[in-house]
């Protein structure tokens, strides 16, 4: 059971930055990826739709044989993680949700800024986190229409890419933000443009490395981590494989085959 590799899943490519993270910190433990792109993007879906997803997926990897379960976007676990921890109780599940705690203790101005999806910004769990660790700073929150697509295509630094990134950043910097939020995982890929936009002054805070870490925490408490070595990761996508295996090497991971999701 500790040899048997953990099932990754996103609306699409950018659970790979959460998958990264895992790699870097389990190196042993063998991954299962599946990228949603046939339905992408969860942010503008109904809760249910994405519930529905959810489960599907948590059966695919069940029959996989996978010891744990990753969901590597925020939109998913605002929906669909009570759900799947009620359904297999036993089983180690770890969601994402927006950095609201570190970033909240990180700035110094006072303002914290949230680039994230339409979904995460107007669910419920969003707005318990910033009531139970936001009360004493400003939070300003940024819906990003647009991103998510253009990242899927493996646009990270076109003009359009730069001139919607800018529009979306300047008024966080306007009103003084000194920490910004990336609240969905396929923001960590603008990186590198982010920080041209922002300078030093201001701090990027994701939840890639929190993730890793509390799925190393789980798997200890239950004796599961592997030993390795670890097999390459497998992947499935619901969209069409090849233009997933292309993007693959774009956001750093090695070519590799993708195989058709269809359920």
């Amino acid at each position: 059971m500790r040899e048997a590799p953990i099932g990754v899943f996103d609306s699409g490519v950018g659970g790979l930055s959460v998958l990264a993270e895992i790699q870097r910190l389990l190196p042993n433990e063998s991954l299962l990826y599946v990228a949603d792109c046939g339905h992408i993007p969860y942010g503008e879906k109904t809760p249910e739709f994405i519930r529905q997803r959810c489960s599907a997926m948590a059966g695919f990897f069940r029959e996989q044989g996978a010891k744990a379960l990753v969901l590597a976007c925020n939109t998913a676990t605002v929906a669909g993680v009570a759900d799947l921890r009620r359904d297999f109780p036993e089983w180690p599940i770890v969601g994402m949700e927006p950095a609201v705690k570190p970033a909240a203790a990180a700035t110094r101005s006072g303002v914290v800024g949230v680039l994230a999806t339409t979904g995460t910004l107007q669910s419920a769990k969003f707005a318990a986190l910033l009531d139970r660790f936001a009360a004493d700073v400003k939070v300003i929150t940024q819906p990003c229409p647009g991103l998510v697509e253009l990242i899927e295509n493996g646009d990270l630094h076109s003009p359009q890419l730069r001139v919607l990134l800018q529009g979306y950043v300047a008024p966080l910097l306007a009103q003084g933000c000194d920490t910004i939020i990336l609240g969905c995982t396929h923001y960590p890929f603008l990186k590198p443009l982010l920080k041209s936009m922002i300078g030093d002054d201001t701090s990027l805070i994701d939840t890639g490395a929190a993730v890793a870490r509390q799925l190393q925490r789980l798997l200890g408490e239950r004796d599961l981590l592997a030993a390795g070595p670890s097999q390459p990761v497998k992947f499935w996508s619901s969209a069409d494989p090849l233009s997933f295996r292309k993007i693959l090497p774009l956001l750093g991971q090695p070519a590799a085959d993708v195989q058709n999701f269809d359920l």
